[in-house]
């Protein structure tokens, strides 16, 4: 198990880095929980995430409005999760940009969606940035704060 510990914390931060620039909530959730057991940096872990997660949305943003009719392809099949995001955008406008960071299943059509109608790329990347920030925080500390509690409490 500490062998398994040791390589995690080894290459903890690049595996980190790729997942969290798709995604990443178990990613920084594991390194949360890692940075409580001491075998990883919760700073770097949360700066590594966030960076990684903004750079993953901003390009899906980017290359959805760049290439419209290719992305297009790749939709066909996704059609609910297309009108439910839709939906979201229409009722909670900019915030979904914050909320879809946390929602499982459409956290990678919300950039592309929003980059193949006419959203402003200067103010997706705005936004985007400041919810990369709070999603790192929240997920991170959570975790992190949640396994020190739990450690703590089971002695």
């Amino acid at each position: 198990m500490d062998e398994i510990l040791n390589n995690l914390a080894l290459y903890g931060y690049l595996i980190l880095a790729v997942y969290s620039f798709g995604g990443g909530m178990v990613a920084l959730a594991g390194a949360g929980i890692l940075s409580a057991l001491g075998k990883m940096e919760i700073t770097t872990s949360i700066v590594v995430a966030t960076i990684a997660n903004f750079a993953g949305d901003t390009v899906l943003f980017w290359l959805a409005q760049s290439n419209k009719k290719e992305v297009m392809k790749y939709l066909r099949k996704h059609r609910r999760k297309i009108a439910w995001t839709n939906l979201l955008m229409r009722r909670y406008g900019w915030l979904t940009v914050f909320l879809q960071k946390y929602i499982y299943g459409v956290k990678t059509l919300v950039p592309i969606i929003m980059g193949l109608s006419r959203y402003d790329l200067k103010k997706f990347v705005a936004l985007n940035f400041f919810a990369s920030i709070l999603w790192g925080l929240v997920v991170g500390l959570g975790s992190y704060w949640f396994s020190e509690a739990v450690r703590r409490f089971l002695g």
